[in-house]
């Protein structure tokens, strides 16, 4: 054990205080108060009962040598612990001590929580998130999947609302132009989301080319009607629909 002497220079003050430079909270520790001088009477036994200032007295015995006093003591508060000087007899003091009890206490120690304060704190244990990463997978991979089948059915999507607009709106309730145009534009957005955005320019002859008659049809209808005719009439709206899901199948019988 390391020891330090504490020694002050003066009348009476002869008796050298011999202790640890720190002090373990909770643990017995050992201290000497002993006469170094020879020529001087051995220092009288300390006027003390459980505690030595701060510190709780826990045994006091003469040393081997006869020359001082073995105090055991136990800190039990952090900080700086001031021994203040003891009344030894025949005019005797002892020099006041000062000790370090450090507030940091191991892990697991029997006195952690006891008084240790803020600066006790569990050892650090690294998070292993490399580790609870591959967690995250199943999530990921449930994640791309929804997403492929979203992307995929982004086009029978868009096709079911324009039908469903197509039809609320077909055949136009009026004559009038914005309402004629405005047919015409719900049934380009149908045919664009069923055949692509090349569809919004078709004519006459690529309905007929493609063999889609109820189209050829509408367009020659809307024509007409734009001008104030009846001839030719406006075709049902489930004929339109057939048709296209007529041309549908052919494309999925030929890939």
């Amino acid at each position: 054990m390391v020891m330090v002497a504490v020694s002050w220079l003066g009348a009476g003050a002869a008796p050298v205080w011999k202790a640890p430079a720190r002090l373990k909270l909770g643990e017995l520790q050992t201290l000497e108060l002993r006469e170094e001088d020879p020529a001087k009477p051995a220092p009288g036994r300390p006027a003390l009962e459980d505690h030595l200032g701060p510190l709780r007295l826990r045994a006091v015995e003469p040393l081997p040598d006869g020359r001082g006093w073995r105090l055991q003591v136990q800190a039990f508060t952090t900080g700086t612990a001031v021994v203040p000087p003891l009344d030894l007899g025949d005019g005797q003091r002892s020099p006041e001590l000062k000790l370090e009890v450090p507030r940091t206490i191991p892990f697991g120690g029997p006195w952690v929580g006891f008084g240790g304060g803020n600066d006790d704190l569990l050892p650090a244990i690294p998070f292993p998130w490399a580790w609870a990463s591959l967690l995250l997978l199943p999530f990921l991979a449930l994640g791309s999947w929804i997403g492929l089948r979203w992307r995929r059915g982004q086009g029978k999507r868009r096709l079911h609302h324009a039908a469903r607009a197509f039809r609320r709106h077909w055949p136009p309730p009026q004559v009038d132009r914005a309402t004629l145009d405005a047919a015409h534009a719900l049934g380009r957005e149908l045919l664009a989301a069923r055949f692509g955005e090349a569809a919004r320019a078709w004519g006459p002859g690529d309905f007929k080319a493609l063999n889609l008659g109820p189209w050829d049809q509408w367009v020659l209808s809307l024509d007409a009607a734009r001008f104030g005719r009846t001839q030719p009439p406006f075709p049902g709206v489930e004929p339109l629909l057939a048709a296209l899901d007529a041309r549908s199948g052919l494309r999925e019988a030929g890939r």
